[in-house]
């Protein structure tokens, strides 16, 4: 493979997925896309992308394919399905995926594809929308290191902290202590606001001084900020957490991992999906608090 010039296919071009895609494209790299909603694909083939009719197609074009979509059975669908990735992949090929899925899952992808010589990374990443804008996400790589060191510069277009966490299923594994801590702090921010709301206080110069405390945090910076401003558009929508606290507590099951803080924040996103706030941004854990009281 090149370093310079790679031959890229990309699937998956959602709201984090699309400014990845044109990053590599800025980058000089050649990419193709395939979208299960061909408009979806629109903006970046006027950009210069190519447009395959099959993620087998894709795959035939591709040294690497990255996919990042919502859960597990999506990505082995992609790769396994009729017309998908397997197909059309030659040996050596690599497919990097940034999707956040269980790492059991992770692992049995990598072992199928190791029969055919196909590589895998899983690279979730962190960062939200924002992240994938400004090409500022972290990666959290599971898989061989000599792999990884094959895809960094791609990586590179994408995020600026790109960690090697070990071995396939790691990179997964750090994603969910990673969707544990921010989304706990979510759930921290929410019930400060609704104590401020209890007594009356304005919630806009109480969040001001915790910035200035040793609470400040970029979840309560901008998460306290929809909080103050009842901004409850998304950036990531709510029911995206909850699958990913879905995974981790069952993980957690799995390994017999006490999770206390977790456990009862899983309950909190659980009545955030009842109240059908999914599609809301997880700023909606304070309306959460706001009907229980």
């Amino acid at each position: 493979m090149s370093a310079a010039r790679m031959r890229v296919g990309f699937i998956g071009l959602g709201v984090m997925g699309a400014p990845m895609a044109r990053h590599l494209l800025a980058a000089g790299h050649d990419v193709a896309v395939w979208a299960r909603r061909p408009e979806a694909a629109d903006a970046l083939v006027a950009a210069g992308a190519a447009r395959c009719a099959s993620p087998a197609a894709l795959a035939a074009r591709s040294e690497v394919v990255f996919t990042i979509v919502t859960t597990g059975a999506d990505v082995e669908a992609l790769a396994f399905g009729a017309g998908g990735l397997l197909a059309g992949f030659a040996p050596g090929a690599i497919h990097v995926d940034m999707s956040t899925i269980a790492p059991a899952t992770a692992r049995e992808i990598a072992a199928r594809y190791a029969k055919s010589r196909v590589r895998w990374l899983d690279a979730p990443v962190s960062g939200g929308a924002v992240g994938a804008e400004q090409a500022s996400l972290a990666i959290m790589a599971g898989g061989e290191a000599e792999t990884l060191e094959a895809v960094r510069p791609l990586l590179e277009a994408m995020g600026r902290t790109i960690v090697h966490i070990g071995p396939v299923g790691a990179g997964q594994v750090a994603k969910a202590c990673n969707q544990m801590v921010m989304v706990s702090a979510i759930q921290a921010c929410a019930e400060a606001m609704r104590l401020a709301q209890a007594h009356g206080v304005d919630l806009a110069a109480v969040r001001n001084a915790l910035m200035g405390g040793s609470a400040a945090s970029r979840v309560l910076e901008v998460m306290g900020q929809r909080m103050v401003e009842r901004d409850f558009v998304p950036g990531i929508e709510a029911r995206l957490h909850h699958k990913d606290f879905g995974l981790l507590i069952e993980e957690a099951v799995r390994s017999g991992t006490p999770l206390p803080v977790a456990g009862q924040v899983a309950q909190q996103l659980n009545a955030l999906m009842a109240c059908g706030w999914g599609r809301d941004d997880t700023a909606s854990l304070l309306r959460v608090l706001e009907r229980m009281a």
